[in-house]
Parts: C-alpha cells; structure tokens; sequence
C-alpha cells in the first residue's frame, strides 16, 4: 500500500512562495477548482513532454524518427487553452518545428550517456511529509554521472545562474542524491526553442542545508492557517485565475 500523507512539490513550494493564497486555492480549499482556466502554455508544454518521453524511451512504445515524432506530435497534440484557432495553428508549427529539430540533432550526436529515467516521480521522506518531484529525464555518463535534464519550453535562453536559482532543480538534485547516494548528480536546463542549455551541480554542503531549509518551509506551509489569510495586491494578481475569489474578501484592495 503506498504511503498517505501530506506531500510537497517544486509546484507547491513555488505556488507557497509566491501567494500563500493562491496555494489555498490552488492545493487547500476545493472551490478554486471551479475558476482554473485552461493554459495554452500549459497544453503546450504537455504535449512536447509526452512525445520527448517517447522518443527517448527505449521501450517497444518509443519513437525514433522524425516522422514518428511527427505522428506522435499528431496524436498527443492538447489544443486547450488557445485564443483562436490560427493561435492554436501557429503553435502546432512552432512545436512540431521544436520537435524535429531536437530529434534530428540528437540523432546526429555521438551518445555519451544512458537515458536510466524519463518522466520518474520521486520522492524522500522529510519530518510530517514526504518531498516529491517528477523529473523529466535522467542520463547517465560513462564515468557514473547521473544528469537530471529539465525541458523549458517557453524560454530561448538559459544559463547556469538559471540552474542554480530554481527550486525544482535543487529538488532533484536532492531527490536523486537521496536515492543514489553514491553518485555525483548535477541537472541540466534545455530550452527546447533554441537548443540552449546549461548545468550546475549543488555541492553536497549546500545539498544538506537545502534540505534544512525544506524542512522549515515544509513546517511552515503545514501548518498555515490558509482560511484565515487576507488576500495582498501584488503585480501577479492581473493574471491570476483566483482574483475574483480573492476581491470578495472586505479587506482585500487592489492596486
């Protein structure tokens, strides 16, 4: 039986520290399900996720040309969200384009590594929840090196301050340290676009107080009374789906 509890995510973590308001309606109080809009961002997203688990699996499901990935594309394609149908059309090319080009360049290169996970959920044992993250890929190098990489798909460029300051990817890193402790693990960021990308590797004594800091914040967002907050205008509020359940608040003013 697998474990219940509450769990915390890079998604949550990053949704607490934003707005802890926007983590109620998000993750706490059921009702803010109702006023979620569709992202075409997010269908975006998705899509190239599920063909790129395809195409670097080494399953008899897996794809390995170009016109394999461009029926998979076909076939996985999430239309939701989208503004007009010539919006949706012009994404459509731009990610089937994406597509292509990533497969025909990594077909190309010489393999240096083993794909040994795509699109793995992991997860470790903190004090009063368990810390959870779904990783996209996980290579392994000749020398034992496991390389956690993490598709953006809506930036051209990426550098290795970006790796350093993402929550998720300390969260990897330490998700997949707890679980192969005695190996050297570092992540990558691959902006899809333009092929950029960068790597950092957190060293072990930052490792550890990363998880300290896990901990407290887990303590915090555990215990948050999140029905007693009163909702704060910030500039992320013009592109919230929440904000008409946030002005119906009587102390809630916007800027």
């Amino acid at each position: 039986m697998p474990e219940r509890g509450p769990s915390l995510s890079p998604s949550k973590i990053t949704t607490y520290l934003a707005c802890p308001v926007r983590y109620r309606w998000t993750y706490v109080d059921p009702r803010g399900k109702w006023y979620v809009k569709s992202k075409s961002y997010y269908s975006f997203g998705v899509t190239l996720h599920r063909v790129l688990e395809k195409f670097h699996s080494e399953n008899e499901t897996g794809v390995t040309t170009t016109a394999e990935v461009a029926a998979a594309f076909d076939e996985n394609w999430i239309g939701a969200g989208f503004n007009s149908a010539e919006e949706m059309q012009e994404a459509y090319g731009e990610g089937l384009e994406i597509l292509e080009r990533h497969v025909a360049e990594t077909i190309v290169k010489p393999k240096i590594a083993n794909t040994l996970y795509i699109e793995q959920t992991f997860s470790h044992k903190m004090r009063g929840f368990r810390l959870i993250g779904r990783v996209d890929r996980v290579d392994e190098h000749e020398d034992g090196a496991l390389e956690i990489i993490d598709y953006k798909t809506g930036r051209d460029f990426v550098d290795e301050d970006d790796v350093r300051t993402d929550i998720a990817m300390g969260v990897y890193q330490l998700l997949l340290k707890r679980k192969h402790p005695d190996k050297r693990i570092f992540a990558t960021i691959l902006a899809l676009r333009t092929g950029a990308q960068a790597s950092w590797e957190m060293p072990q004594e930052d490792l550890d107080q990363f998880e300290k800091d896990l901990q407290l914040l887990g303590d915090e967002i555990l215990s948050e009374e999140f029905f007693d907050l009163t909702p704060v205008a910030k500039p992320l509020c013009r592109h919230c789906d929440f904000l008409p359940l946030c002005r119906k608040h009587p102390d809630f003013v916007e800027d």
